[in-house]
């Protein structure tokens, strides 16, 4: 063909194209995977407050650098600008406390959709002696399950920190049947789905990074019960025991 019929036939299809009678095939892009769980619309730092505060708090609160146990009370504060300049420089990003476009993408590919960590899941922490489920515990099913979702997060900052070595969950939530049946304290965390226990990693190792994640109840090697697992949880006040661990 010539050039001037090439050029003509190519007027046509830009013609027919222009007046929606001729359409191009174009795949829409996948959808974000933050909006699968939560997406934040704009960049946070010291003075910010509200809800996207408390959203970003539960993921970086793990990355405080000690044994504070920050609160989730959607207020942008010195801990935590702390906790997101940790969380930025455990995974190479600029570090200056300002929670924006890369420290949330991070995030997104951190996180599920149901908004659990990558390495845990709800599942394996509301086991409950094997009925699952979220109820029948000290406070409300929602409140068991968000509890559930804080304490994930953190532990996820926890395996990061001993480098990303798995562990596995080995009770979380229990109700009080379930409670009462492994012998739990009345008072235990577990009650509130704030509690963990862990294996796979040196305990020792694993007690020495919990003090550094931000968790109010840390108990290991030496305390009664607690020789062949770590306990965390996140309850308010700090308490610390593992004797065989120098803790």
């Amino acid at each position: 063909m010539s050039v001037m019929p090439r050029l003509r036939a190519l007027l046509a299809t830009v013609a027919l194209v222009c007046a929606g009678l001729v359409a191009f095939d174009v795949a829409a892009p996948p959808a974000a995977h933050a909006d699968e769980c939560y997406t934040w619309s704009g960049n946070l730092a010291e003075g910010s407050s509200g809800p996207e505060v408390a959203e970003l708090q539960i993921r970086v609160a793990g990355w405080i650098g000690d044994g504070t146990n920050i609160a989730i009370d959607g207020e942008f504060g010195p801990q935590t600008a702390r906790a997101v300049r940790g969380f930025q420089e455990a995974f190479g990003l600029g570090a200056d406390g300002v929670a924006g476009p890369e420290t949330y993408n991070k995030i997104y590919e951190l996180q599920d959709a149901d908004c659990s960590p990558a390495h845990f899941d709800f599942a394996e922490v509301s086991q409950n002696c094997g009925t699952g489920g979220y109820s029948g515990g000290a406070v409300s099913a929602a409140e068991v399950q968000e509890n559930l979702k804080r304490v994930m997060w953190r532990a996820e900052a926890l395996r990061q920190r001993i480098g990303n070595h798995p562990l596995t969950v080995t009770d979380g939530f229990r109700d009080y049947s379930c409670n009462d049946s492994v012998g739990g304290a009345g008072d235990s965390r577990h009650l509130y789905g704030d509690a963990l226990d862990l294996v796979g990693y040196d305990f020792c190792s694993l007690v020495s990074g919990a003090t550094t994640t931000g968790f109010g109840g840390i108990l290991g090697p030496g305390f009664p019960g607690h020789d062949d697992h770590v306990h965390i949880d996140l309850r308010g006040s700090q308490y610390w025991s593992a004797p065989d661990c120098g803790l």
